[in-house]
């Protein structure tokens, strides 16, 4: 059984989406960053970093930290979404997600989002970068039907989750229409239906 250390965020739902579409029996163990729970030295003995999300595999008492990291753990123990002949691509795509598009976007959220008016040059700085990101990734998806190829992949389970945040982007979804399929197509799944809804089974992601 996995047990899932995680909050409500996008890197959050990466892991919640992909136990859903592997089938996996998992348990939820909430970790209040309000309340800085990731600073608690048990949290910290399994994420030296403080950060969410971690895993604990109980089958073999291992854990894993940094959501890309779990992504490629389960994709191998599972034998799904991270295929070895095209495990090269999927790896950039990957690490395209956990080096540029969240931390970019990330920050997107910080300055427009959560402190709007608090820094012009931030705002205005990350904004056009998540722009940019959009088009980026706008071009790849004219190209083929998912990031890595014409398969869903551990890259898609990635990079989705910060894109369902695209409202708070203010930088219009629908104006981007390989993205937008992209987005919709794996909005419809249902794995990714119910790692969305693993903290508020009320949720549904936000449509373009």
């Amino acid at each position: 059984m996995i047990e899932l250390f995680t909050a409500d965020t996008p890197n959050g739902k990466k892991i919640s989406i992909m136990l859903e579409e592997i089938g996996y029996e998992y348990k939820v163990t909430k970790v209040n960053l309000d309340d800085r729970d990731q600073f608690k030295p048990e949290f910290i003995k399994i994420s030296p970093f403080s950060k969410i999300p971690v895993i604990t595999d109980h089958d073999n008492n291992e854990s894993i930290f940094e959501s890309g990291a779990i992504l490629m753990y389960l994709g191998e123990k599972s034998g799904m979404f991270y295929d070895h002949s095209n495990k090269l691509k999927i790896n950039q795509w990957l690490m395209a997600q956990m080096g540029t598009i969240g931390p970019m976007i990330g920050q997107h959220h910080q300055f427009h989002h959560y402190n709007p008016g608090k820094s012009e040059f931030g705002e205005d700085r990350y904004f056009k970068i998540t722009k940019r990101i959009y088009q980026e990734l706008d071009n790849r998806l004219k190209e083929s039907q998912y990031l890595a190829g014409e398969k869903y992949t551990i890259a898609d389970i990635a990079t989705w989750p910060w894109i369902s945040r695209h409202e708070w982007h203010d930088i219009g979804l629908k104006d981007y229409k390989n993205l937008s399929r992209w987005y919709v197509d794996i909005s419809k799944r249902e794995g990714v239906i119910k790692g969305y809804q693993f903290m508020n089974k009320k949720d549904l992601p936000p449509q373009p």
